[in-house]
């Protein structure tokens, strides 16, 4: 890993430090960590204190109303997944004809986030609880300047929410969109009802949020609006503590959480890779990612669900037998079809860490804001992950009530011979994986520092219809690599929209040092002391 070799445009360098590190990709949450970890705070106050100010200061990507993962590592790796489920009173029946609609009260799902933040600090905080809620408060009742990638992500959605019709969006438009447009870079926004929220999450312990005042004004709305969200939906839920999957790949250890999130993409991805002799800048080396990538997307599609409707544990997609025989599809062309396998027998993100702790958490409400729908005076705007459910008949993740979705949100981590080397991730849908994929193969086989390994381009492969995947190209990836892929047999385009390859963050452990990086695709930053 060299640390003065940046070939790539964004000319960002990591930053180093010894005794605290954070990393997200919005400047003023980055500050409210580091603000916890200046006043005596651990990394897990830091990284709550960071998830809470980016419900406020990037709403577009994340909320209260969101869900959160996390991993943990105070000498061991812990899992939390704090997912919500359905409501139980949706059911197949309820979905209409032509599919789960993107917007209103059918793709709720009980907000897991609140309980993510409130798990992780009983059980390794050191602030009060109140007191790491503290900037992000701050920020909504004093206002904040918009920055700029959340201005160009805020004015794109104009387009999706203010021609929504009816009651239960009418709230969501008045705080978003005050004057009938999406607030302008630099110009300050305020959020009230987010401020009081987080005042009475933070008093309660959480606790009205999900059987209290809080949690009946969710209930209240949703029976007033149409929706399916009840009292007892959001009572019942409660966060879990898992173990979190592996996979050895070229002396790294790579870490990510099991169903109902689709790390296992990233881990099966890797399996089948490390069959292979990668180099960096080679047309067909690209090829090999791309198929070994399209291959564990499809798995991930068929076999993740809710952990309690499994068809098969996870661990059996990695076994070495069902990984070989992945590995001999993919040939010198693409592909027609990726399919998923034969059946073996047998989802903003941030980065902290201090001399104890390292902390890799990610929060969403999926699709931007979400469902579109805000509760109102409170700024809860509400997540649509019900879109991850499946609508087909006998599949583990077919919709249904009181289950856990198809998660596209997934931390990373990563370790050595035992020993942390830090946290990682990449926020976009099912990038994310693909993400996680890219940013190790850049660590692991090109031996790039982590700042390299975030500014280098990226590609996705887009699934499609049919099995017609498309493969977008970052333009840093030279015409005659895409010209050799399109020979190839992929459909391939470029894509100059930078938000589509993810937005990552990354803290790694080198001895004593803290080594952060923060994508240039987002106007984050890493700090460290």
């Amino acid at each position: 890993m060299d640390l003065t070799y940046y070939p790539y445009p964004s000319r960002r360098h990591v930053v180093l430090g010894r005794r605290g590190a954070v990393a997200t990709s919005q400047p003023l949450a980055a500050l409210a960590g580091m603000e916890m970890l200046l006043k005596g705070g651990n990394a897990v106050d830091a990284a709550i204190a960071m998830a809470a100010t980016l419900t406020v200061v990037e709403p577009t990507s994340n909320g209260i109303g969101g869900d959160l993962f996390a991993m943990v590592w105070d000498g061991e790796l812990h899992g939390l997944n704090a997912s919500g489920k359905s409501p139980l009173r949706l059911t197949p029946d309820c979905v209409p004809e032509g599919g789960m609609p993107e917007r209103g009260w059918l793709p709720v799902t009980v907000p897991g986030a609140v309980s993510g933040w409130r798990a992780l600090h009983e059980r390794f905080g050191r602030l009060s609880f109140p007191e790491v809620l503290a900037p992000a408060i701050r920020y909504a009742e004093e206002g904040f300047p918009v920055g700029p990638e959340t201005a160009r992500a805020w004015r794109r959605a104009e387009g999706i929410y203010l021609p929504l019709a009816g009651p239960e969006f009418q709230a969501f438009k008045e705080v978003f969109f005050p004057q009938g447009r999406a607030p302008e870079a630099g110009e300050v926004w305020r959020s009230p009802g987010h401020a009081r929220t987080l005042k009475e999450i933070g008093e309660s312990y959480g606790e009205s949020f999900y059987r209290g005042r809080l949690a009946e004004a969710m209930a209240d709305f949703s029976e007033a609006t149409g929706g399916l969200l009840a009292l007892e939906d959001l009572a019942s839920h409660e966060p879990e503590w898992v173990k979190p999957l592996s996979l050895n790949y070229r002396g790294l250890t790579v870490h990510e959480l099991p169903p109902n999130g689709q790390g296992i993409a990233a881990l099966l991805a890797l399996a089948i890779l490390e069959g292979f002799e990668l180099k960096p800048e080679d047309p067909f080396s690209y090829h090999l990612q791309i198929e070994a990538m399209r291959l564990a997307l499809a798995d991930a599609f068929r076999y993740v669900a809710d952990p309690r409707h499994l068809e098969k544990p996870p661990q059996a997609l990695l076994s070495p037998e069902y990984v070989a025989s992945r590995r001999r599809l993919i040939g010198e062309r693409a592909l027609p079809q990726a399919l998923p396998g034969v059946r073996p027998e047998g989802t903003v993100y941030l980065a902290a860490a201090d001399g104890e702790l390292m902390v890799s958490l990610i929060q969403s409400n999926y699709q931007g804001f979400g469902s579109g729908i805000l509760i109102p005076d409170t700024g809860i705007a509400l997540q649509n992950r019900g879109l991850g459910f499946s609508l087909e008949e006998g599949h583990p993740n077919q919709v249904g009530p009181g289950k856990r979705p198809y998660h596209t949100i997934i931390p990373g981590f990563l370790t050595q011979e035992g020993r942390p080397l830090g946290p990682f991730g990449v926020m976009g849908g099912f990038m994310q994986p693909q993400g996680h994929v890219q940013v190790v193969l850049a660590l692991a086989d090109f031996r790039l520092n982590p700042q390299v390994a975030l500014d280098r381009p990226r590609w996705q492969v887009v699934p499609g219809r049919g099995g017609e995947d498309r493969v977008v190209l970052e333009p840093g990836i030279p015409q005659a690599t895409a010209l050799v892929l399109k020979d190839l047999g992929h459909r391939v385009a470029y894509e100059v929209e930078p938000g589509v390859f993810g937005r990552g963050q990354v803290v790694l452990r080198r001895g004593e040092v803290l080594v952060g990086a923060s994508d240039p695709r987002a106007e984050g930053l890493a700090l460290v002391w």
